[in-house]
């Protein structure tokens, strides 16, 4: 219970001071910038002397903004997406790019929005004063009341309430501990409305949400076709110096046989068996670029089967926990698949690891896959350490992929792919590959 009580103060001094952090500094440093901005943007009107000072006080009042919506992630939990359109191409220098810059600036809804926050100064101070103010009130009158009253003739504890009688001092205790448990029991909740009333004119509108998306999509897409032509090229490269190269082998083989079948035999027997092994190689090199495109036993036995069958082909030991009630699409399916493959893949050649895990559930219209290892940890996607693929891939499906690697491990690779089943039928396994 101590425990608990403890816990529920902390929680409470923390938001209090948090909220008046809040609603102190934005005040503050947000009328400086309302202010700044209104000048800048009545000197454009009037002069065209703003061309030049409006980007930089946007950039000031956007930092501003970009850091409230940091805070309200870190101390509330409350994301606030960043709603502002790309920086378009444009020319770096001379009077051209300013004016582009004042055109990409002033055309983009969200620096209006930006400027409608800062108009919301006294909300956002009254907001951050209210939990601290109780959490004060309420000390004030459980600690100063019965030590003022011997000093002074009487003093004002709250609006028109005057004590100047050591009773009404310690009737004050009672009223201080009510008012500060109020006010630590509620300071948290004040903090989330307070980032919450933020969100409403920092966060982006449902038409940049959609802006947003298409562009998303535009970038996404153009990244498939280009993986997906990338991919067409390759099976044709296999396809040209492999399996094609030796089929014309095998015909030339098959051809000189012919001439030689009746003038030299044997001659004629060594060349067919060349052209035996020639066919055979051929054959598992086209198996093997089928493989690359779709495995076959993707296509017999869904996602669990082809996972635990290419568990089984790594040199450590992986185990794979599946449980899905039915099968995605089969391109989601292929996606998924091999998303696991690049990932495992990773982790054998370079995290060092002796064991890995992959798990695999449908939850909420969503296909979560996560690959984890007891590797050296320390990946970094920069390094090309096939994260990105895996972002392409996933990408054409609306996917995401997320990954944590802190020095000495674990990697815990994180894909989300949202689907829906096919069928209900259950079909859970669990177990080491």
């Amino acid at each position: 219970m101590n425990e608990e009580l403890t816990a529920v103060i902390r929680r409470g001094l923390a938001a209090s001071g948090r909220s008046f952090v809040l609603g102190a500094l934005f005040f503050t440093t947000g009328v400086a910038l309302l202010v700044i901005s209104i000048i800048s943007i009545s000197f454009l009107a009037l002069f065209g002397v703003g061309i030049l000072l409006v980007p930089p006080v946007t950039v000031a009042v956007r930092g501003l903004a970009n850091e409230r919506r940091r805070l309200a992630a870190r101390w509330s939990g409350v994301e606030i997406p960043s709603p502002y359109r790309p920086r378009p191409p444009m020319e770096p220098f001379g009077v051209i790019g300013a004016w582009q810059r004042l055109r990409w600036i002033l055309g983009d809804p969200a620096t209006w929005r930006d400027l409608l926050w800062l108009l919301t100064a006294p909300i956002t101070l009254a907001l951050g004063i209210l939990p601290l103010s109780l959490v004060v009130h309420g000390v004030e009158g459980i600690l100063l009341m019965p030590t003022v009253l011997q000093f002074v003739d009487g003093y004002h504890y709250g609006p028109g309430w005057l004590i100047d009688i050591p009773f009404e001092g310690i009737v004050a205790i009672p009223q201080g501990v009510l008012i500060l448990a109020l006010g630590l029991a509620t300071a948290p909740a004040i903090l989330r409305l307070h980032d919450r009333f933020a969100k409403l004119l920092l966060g982006p509108t449902r038409q940049a949400l959609l802006d947003q998306r298409v562009r998303v999509l535009t970038r996404t897409r153009a990244e498939t076709v280009d993986a997906q032509a990338a991919e067409l090229r390759r099976i044709e490269r296999d396809l040209h110096d492999g399996a094609q190269a030796r089929l014309v082998s095998l015909g030339m083989s098959l051809g000189l046989a012919e001439d030689l079948v009746t003038r030299d035999p044997a001659a004629a027997q060594k060349l067919l068996a060349e052209a035996r092994d020639a066919s055979d190689q051929a054959l598992s090199e086209l198996r093997d670029l089928v493989r690359g495109i779709h495995p076959p036993v993707l296509a017999e036995r869904g996602l669990d089967g082809a996972v635990r069958a290419l568990a089984l082909t790594l040199p450590i030991p992986v185990e794979v926990d599946i449980e899905l009630a039915g099968r995605p699409q089969a391109p989601v399916e292929s996606a998924g698949y091999f998303a696991i493959a690049e990932a495992l893949a990773n982790v054998v050649k370079h995290s060092r690891a002796t064991h890995a895990w992959v798990l695999v559930r449908h939850d909420g219209g969503s296909l979560g896959m996560t690959v984890s290892d007891d590797g050296i940890g320390g990946a970094d996607p920069a390094r090309g350490t096939g994260l990105r693929g895996i972002e392409r891939r996933l990408a054409a499906f609306d996917g995401t992929v997320a990954m944590s690697s802190p020095p000495g491990g674990p990697t815990v690779v994180t894909m989300e792919l949202p689907c829906a089943l096919s069928s209900r039928k259950t079909s859970p396994s669990s177990g080491t590959g």
